[in-house]
């Protein structure tokens, strides 16, 4: 059974305008392109033909990600959310008790994600781990590398 993915509706009709762009514009250019490289002749040897058979490729795999993610959005309410737990959209201090160093980890849907700037995927190994909890809570998160021990200094929802 399929898994939803949280998302809010800003991130939803964000990804479902790139796939209504990516369908109508890019697409289209990449068709009349990889025409235009067919005319050239052989095919065998056609770097241009290959290069746009390659790019239609790889544009139709975005697409059918991106669509597949959208399929299995789940539109979260901020206005729903309990405020006193971690969840969706929260923003949350942690202190990592294995680095002896705080970290603000917010939680994200598809295509929201920046490990590198904290922004974690709801549905990752840490953000599964930091689900529910509260202030105060210390919780051990089961990472592939092992684990992680973080003691919850602080939960915030910008804008709720």
């Amino acid at each position: 059974m399929p898994e939803y993915t949280p998302m809010t509706q800003e991130a939803y009709d964000k990804k479902k305008a790139e796939v209504d762009y990516l369908e109508n514009v890019e697409l289209p250019r990449i068709v009349v392109a990889l025409a235009a490289a067919r005319e050239e002749g052989d095919l065998k040897e056609n770097a241009e033909y290959h290069g746009q058979k390659e790019a239609q490729g790889m544009l139709m795999a975005r697409i059918n990600l991106m669509k597949s993610q959208l399929a299995l959005a789940k539109i979260v309410d901020p206005s729903q959310v309990k405020t006193d737990e971690v969840g969706f959209g929260a923003v949350v201090t942690v202190y990592d008790e294995d680095l002896e160093e705080e970290e603000v980890i917010t939680l994200v849907g598809a295509g929201d994600e920046d490990y590198d700037k904290g922004k974690y995927l709801i549905s990752s190994p840490i953000g599964k781990g930091l689900v529910g909890k509260k202030v105060g809570d210390t919780v051990e998160v089961k990472v592939p590398k092992g684990s992680i021990n973080f003691k919850i200094l602080k939960i915030e929802y910008p804008g709720y």
